[in-house]
């Protein structure tokens, strides 16, 4: 008999990524602004940087000052990820890329252009520890849970380049993310609602996403389910059932 991979529901400790402004709530965000030795309404400008224009660069943001946003965004906005690979079909209308997080940990997020708008299949944690016998990443079992800003930077890269035309043709604006890239999203459930959060909430706290365009799968973690019901966002369940019991096949 062949041994079975074993359900993880914990991630395996490892070094955190560098806090970046994509994490903090808008009083943490102005928080950090005064240790910087900066008015409060200073967050909110990189704000609308960040999640409107879709930039951490300085050059951009010719309303900060010059002597301060060349190290305040060195620090507000440390690299979460870099571009390992990437993948083309349909012509260049579907990305899939792999990316090598802080700690060398590899993830992939898939982009796709429909007619006017662009989906995303957005990851939320290094491997799985879910098991489900039918798929590969199951099979890896779980590395670690990715940060609330390392799943909202996936966002802000892809509605980058739909914007700037990367996907062929005209330029179009992300309208959809579906949390069903690796792992299972309501197993990182703090990280994952604060990303839901920050893709529907306006411009400048957010992306600015309709509910209705931000689909959480999940293979049935029911507490958590339940959960995600009372936290007042009516955003898209997509539940997978592969059995109509609990019991494991012999």
């Amino acid at each position: 008999m062949t041994d079975r991979p074993v359900l993880q529901m914990a991630a395996p400790r490892r070094g955190k990524p560098p806090q970046h402004f994509a994490d903090l709530n808008h009083d943490e965000r102005a928080a950090l602004m005064r240790e910087h030795g900066l008015p409060s309404f200073r967050a909110k400008q990189l704000a609308n940087h960040y999640y409107a224009h879709l930039t951490v660069d300085p050059d951009d943001m010719t309303d900060l000052p010059g002597d301060a946003k060349g190290p305040l965004t060195e620090a507000v906005f440390p690299p979460l990820m870099k571009k390992v690979t990437q993948a083309e079909a349909d012509g260049g209308a579907t990305l899939k890329t792999l990316w090598a997080l802080h700690d060398n940990v590899k993830v992939e997020s898939v982009l796709m252009k429909y007619p006017e708008r662009a989906t995303l299949c957005v990851t939320s944690q290094a491997g799985c520890g879910m098991a489900c016998p039918f798929c590969a990443t199951g099979q890896m079992g779980l590395t670690r849970n990715l940060s609330a800003a390392e799943i909202i930077e996936q966002v802000r890269l892809a509605a980058r380049a739909a914007r700037d035309g990367d996907l062929g043709g005209d330029p179009v604006r992300l309208s959809n993310v579906v949390f069903m890239g690796m792992g299972e999203p309501l197993a990182n459930y703090k990280a994952v609602i604060a990303t839901v959060r920050a893709l529907v909430a306006p411009a400048p706290e957010g992306f600015g996403l309709s509910t209705r365009h931000v689909t959480v799968s999940t293979v049935g973690l029911v507490p958590a389910i339940d959960k995600a019901a009372k936290e007042g966002i009516p955003v898209t369940l997509a539940l997978s059932l592969h059995a109509p019991d609990d019991e494991a096949p012999q």
